[in-house]
């Protein structure tokens, strides 16, 4: 009997052994990425990336899982193995398990396909079974290490986020070649340092340069401190993505029976240029990060009239007399920005300047069929004593704030000291103020502003690393205190965490809220973001160049909806002029950042018609049409445009922008995504041309002739499929 037992146990041994060689191979598709992976006993691996009828991406090495952890003072290594049991092959998703006993950690490295089209999303939790607290140092959330042909000419392109003003270059094409060295990162505000590189929206792409330009994809769907890097070595393309190990060495801490949850990334397979991979990118950010609620909305993106116009001036009735105007003009929303509370930190209504408090401005704009939206800095500390005011100089307050402030600090005009929301005490403060403003104000949107998610803390008892007082940098900039140090990408880590949670209960409580996400013109672009925001203020800067530079940079990557310009006064000597201003901000979600009450008739009634063309015939295309980048980027010198098409409607638009040059007044832009034996009536909106039909050939060859005959003006030509040869 003890014979057959251990016959049948042997036999049961060698079938588990089968069932996991047969797991260790997977592989997960879409209309444009096939991904291939391996199960090695110690690490997995990601085997190979392509796209259709495009040769493979041939991975050479395994994920690299961190060796070591920390319980105490004491460095342990780790050793893993696959479970293969706890392994999962499904048609969407792959789940390949890894455990080490001592301590007792459980890795699960997955990935999903949430949508038919575009790429793959990748996420690494690690989890602590073990009985007590664990330290684990970084594990970054992806690794590659390609294969390239040495005499392959490639590309790498990537793109800067527009905080504070668009640089002259903000989108980068860059040959790699051998000894190509990149290093890009993004954080939760692109602070911008002397002698370092900008921030960049956390994606970049390779490419072949020549036809097909068949290459990949990486991306962070994440808003701490993250990095991107890229190195070519003879026949080696290799590369690591997820959190920032600056100013390391980087430590969080786990407690028992929790989990560290690698950012999410997501890896796509892509041919056809950055517009090609782009138009792809866009719908999947839209069907896969996207509010499916705000996407549903007819209106959406809106245009939008901004109190900043009258400055922190605003009152009752300022903004009553603007909610009149915007409606007349035919807006969408009225929005409050800052001026309207009591104090920084004391987010209650001003009662000298809005006496019947802000829900009967909000209630004031719903009468006039506006929605309302708040501009408010919710993390920021102030000095105000009043009841509910986050007061600075309060001890519980003072122990969730980044660092200790010296005792003649006042806050700005509207710029306080930021908490840390990793402190689940501050968490929860926070999750009720923002909760009370949204209800007790009739909020339609809320928009955060500021260093809203801490990025550095002196703190040693938050729940986050401590800091290293040897490798620390407090520093002061507009009104607030900042710390860099060792614990930097831990801090943020755990407070974009709390902001997540923060306004995802928000968007379960109140579902059709919008929110936009601000910090300070165009600081937190990423996809993290994306994914708890409705739409972005893409820079702070506000003339017709900045604008337009803004939205051509991002929009190689994010929907045209999500991308906010704020119109801000800028000199219009002429209508055109005044129509050019409007327009450069009109290429996706648009805010005009002016008193329109001061408009002249004429622009008033020229705004009016701008708006209703908006509405009703450029709205339709930002939401849903394919966008291509039919010039080079912006100089406020030359002519620049974009062109929308809509191969559903079988219909788009161009945006043409003449320079300040006098020497140019003809230009012809070589249009994209067109078929080339279609015949295409164009409308040119202005009169600038005579309308007539062209071919699609001609249009993407010979070009879409614009005729302007004075500088800073602007066209729009409007394009539909009549007939196919």
């Amino acid at each position: 009997m003890k014979f057959r037992k251990r016959v049948l146990f042997v036999w049961l041994l060698s079938l588990n052994t089968i069932l996991a060689a047969a797991q260790t191979t997977a592989h997960l598709r879409t209309a444009n990425t096939d991904l291939q992976f391996e199960a090695g006993p110690a690490a997995p691996r990601v085997v190979s990336l392509q796209t259709t009828g495009q040769g493979a991406w041939v991975n050479q090495a395994p994920e690299v899982l961190i060796d070591s952890a920390y319980i105490g003072d004491k460095k342990v290594p780790l050793r893993w193995h696959l479970d293969a049991n706890a392994s999962k092959l499904q048609p969407d998703r792959v789940v390949f398990v890894y455990e080490t006993r001592s301590p007792h950690l459980r890795l699960s490295w997955e990935w999903q396909a949430r949508a038919a089209f575009g790429p793959i999303e990748h996420q690494i939790r690690i989890q602590n079974l073990s009985g007590g607290e664990v330290w684990l140092p970084l594990q970054d959330s992806f690794q590659f290490d390609w294969q390239a042909d040495p005499s392959a000419a490639l590309e790498e392109i990537y793109v800067e986020k527009g905080s504070s003003t668009p640089s002259d270059v903000g989108t980068h094409q860059v040959p790699i070649g051998s000894g190509y060295s990149w290093e890009g990162t993004s954080s939760t505000y692109g602070h911008l340092k002397p002698g370092r590189p900008r921030e960049i929206i956390p994606w970049f792409m390779v490419q072949q340069i020549a036809d097909p330009h068949s290459g990949w994809y990486v991306g962070v769907e994440f808003s701490g401190r993250t990095r991107l890097t890229l190195n070519r070595d003879g026949a080696s393309l290799k590369g690591a993505v997820g959190l920032n190990p600056d100013l390391g060495p980087f430590r969080t801490r786990v407690e028992s029976g929790q989990s560290f949850d690698v950012p999410t990334i997501f890896l796509g397979a892509t041919s056809g240029g950055a517009d090609a991979t782009g138009n792809v990118l866009r719908r999947w950010v839209r069907h896969v990060l996207g509010n499916p609620i705000t996407w549903k909305d007819p209106k959406y993106p809106l245009m939008v009239n901004n109190s900043w116009g009258g400055g922190m001036n605003v009152n009752e009735a300022i903004a009553e007399g603007m909610i009149r105007d915007a409606q007349s003009l035919g807006l969408d929303m009225f929005h409050m920005d800052a001026g309207w509370f009591r104090g920084v930190g004391d987010w209650y209504p001003n009662r000298k300047k809005f006496p019947h408090g802000l829900a009967a401005i909000a209630d004031y704009a719903h009468a006039h069929g506006l929605r309302f939206g708040l501009w408010v800095d919710w993390t920021q500390a102030g000095l105000d004593t009043q009841p509910g005011a986050l007061n600075a100089r309060d001890p519980k307050v003072r122990d969730w704030m980044v660092t200790d402030l010296p005792k003649d600090w006042k806050p700005e005009p509207f710029k306080g000291q930021t908490i840390d929301l990793g402190v689940p005490a501050a968490k929860q403060w926070a999750q009720r103020e923002v909760q009370r403003i949204v209800t007790d104000y009739h909020l339609d949107m809320l928009e955060h502003d500021g260093y809203l998610v801490a990025q550095g803390c002196s703190r040693t008892d938050h729940p986050h690393a401590p800091p290293d007082p040897l490798n620390e940098c407090v520093y002061k900039d507009w009104g607030s205190y900042w710390v860099d140090s060792s614990n930097s990408t831990d801090v943020s880590y755990h407070a974009v965490r709390a902001y997540y949670d923060i306004y995802s209960k928000l968007r379960e409580d109140h579902p059709g809220l919008l929110f936009e996400i601000c910090d300070d013109g165009g600081r937190m672009v990423d996809f993290g973001s994306a994914a708890h925001g409705d739409y972005f203020s893409i820079t702070d800067t506000y003339d017709p160049l900045s604008n337009r530079r803004a939205f051509y940079d991002a929009s190689h990557v994010l929907p045209s909806a999500m991308l906010e310009s704020y119109v801000e006064k800028w000199p219009t000597p002429h209508i055109e002029n005044f129509v050019y201003m409007l327009r450069s901000g009109m290429m996706g979600w648009v805010t005009i950042m002016m008193d329109t009450t001061t408009w002249t008739k004429e622009q008033h009634e020229v705004a009016r018609e701008e708006f209703a063309l908006y509405k009703n015939q450029l709205r339709p295309l930002i939401r849903d049409a394919d966008l291509y980048h039919v010039s080079p980027r912006p100089d406020g010198v030359h002519w620049d445009g974009m062109e929308y098409f809509d191969p559903q409607r079988a219909r788009g638009v161009v945006y043409a922008f003449r320079g300040s040059t006098e020497t140019e007044s003809n230009h012809a832009y070589m249009l994209k995504g067109l078929l080339p034996d279609a015949m295409y009536k164009l409308h040119y909106h202005d009169g600038s041309s005579p309308d007539g039909t062209v071919s699609g050939h001609d249009l993407m060859t010979a070009g879409l002739p614009v005729h302007l005959g004075m500088p800073d003006t602007s066209e729009l030509i409007f394009l539909e499929e009549t007939k196919r040869n």
